[in-house]
């Protein structure tokens, strides 16, 4: 299976400059139309390309179509995750960027050139969906929640931080592919490590489709909207842990001063062990975020220094 690569004047092949990755898993109905517009996008722009579809472990004929369809096929053996079939574009890409988008047809691959543009400018940029995109409620609701949570830990403001329409510059993925989950929630963890990690980031709107044909989303608002939170936790103590001790110790600080102080006030009785329980946490959840925030500092520091060493 040949890369796609767009060769202008004839020219020798040469390696790739955008590399597309479509995760998929059993869209036979539509993968071929969606290759077939992000192949129509990309012969107008001046870019060699690619396009990688990344089946994972479709039981239809997801592969067949889209190699049929001119793109270069890569397959999981059994069904993995959307993040594993997203870190296996990374790991097999050659282009210096990589744009993102579902296999589904939600994303309009006529946005692309958007995206590479403001790549020239930024680290990261991804298409945030607008009011008017085709999507439930529940889910824009749960997106609010995890778009204003997102926003405190990273000090940035996040407008989607689920979306899976991005284009990033391949060395940056690659730096974080060891932290990407193996499930939907990899466009939260690699959005979180790149600003915390001082990238930047730039959102454009975009207004989504309804998917392909008989294609159903795979994202389960229980299960995986408590992913989408440990996830967020995780990646905030990863990078940044005093945005989370400060304020759970400071908040237990003060739950156990304003209890003693309703005991001794209100009741008539003692300040109480519970109280001074609850304040002595609060101060080793401090100390504990502090220590945190150090290990931290020193990780940092020492990727620094591997990736000043590896460049000389």
């Amino acid at each position: 299976m040949s890369v796609l690569v767009k060769l202008p004047n004839n020219e020798p092949e040469e390696l790739p400059e955008v590399s597309i990755l479509i995760p998929a898993n059993n869209e036979a109905g539509g993968i071929a139309e969606v290759v077939g517009r992000v192949r129509q996008v990309m012969d107008n722009l001046d870019y060699l390309y690619e396009i990688l579809v990344i089946d994972d472990g479709s039981t239809d004929d997801t592969a067949q179509n889209a190699h049929d369809a001119g793109a270069r096929v890569i397959q999981h053996p059994y069904n993995i995750g959307n993040g594993a079939a997203i870190k296996t574009g990374i790991r097999n890409a050659h282009g210096k960027w990589l744009v993102t988008l579902d296999g589904d047809g939600q994303h309009p691959p006529e946005e692309i050139p958007h995206l590479l543009e403001k790549l020239q400018i930024f680290d990261m940029v991804v298409g945030a969906r607008t009011q008017e995109s085709a999507t439930c409620m529940h889910r824009n609701l749960a997106n609010r929640i995890y778009n204003w949570f997102a926003s405190y830990v990273c000090g940035h403001k996040i407008e989607d931080l689920t979306s899976g329409f991005r284009a990033v510059k391949a060395h940056i993925a690659q730096e974080f592919i060891s932290l990407l989950p193996n499930t939907f929630s990899y466009p939260t963890t690699i959005t979180m490590a790149t600003l915390r990690s001082g990238y930047s980031l730039k959102y454009i709107p975009i207004t989504t489709c309804k998917r392909n044909g008989d294609s159903k989303s795979k994202i389960k608002l229980l299960r995986d909207g408590s992913r989408f939170f440990l996830i967020i936790f995780k990646v905030a103590t990863l990078f940044s842990p005093m945005k989370i001790f400060l304020p759970v110790s400071f908040s237990t600080f003060l739950l156990g001063l304003g209890y003693g102080l309703f005991k001794v006030f209100f009741l008539d009785g003692r300040y109480g062990p519970t109280s001074a329980m609850l304040m002595t946490t609060s101060i080793l959840m401090f100390l504990v975020g502090l220590v945190s925030e150090q290990i931290t500092q020193l990780r940092f520091d020492r990727s620094e220094f591997s990736k000043v060493v590896k460049n000389n």
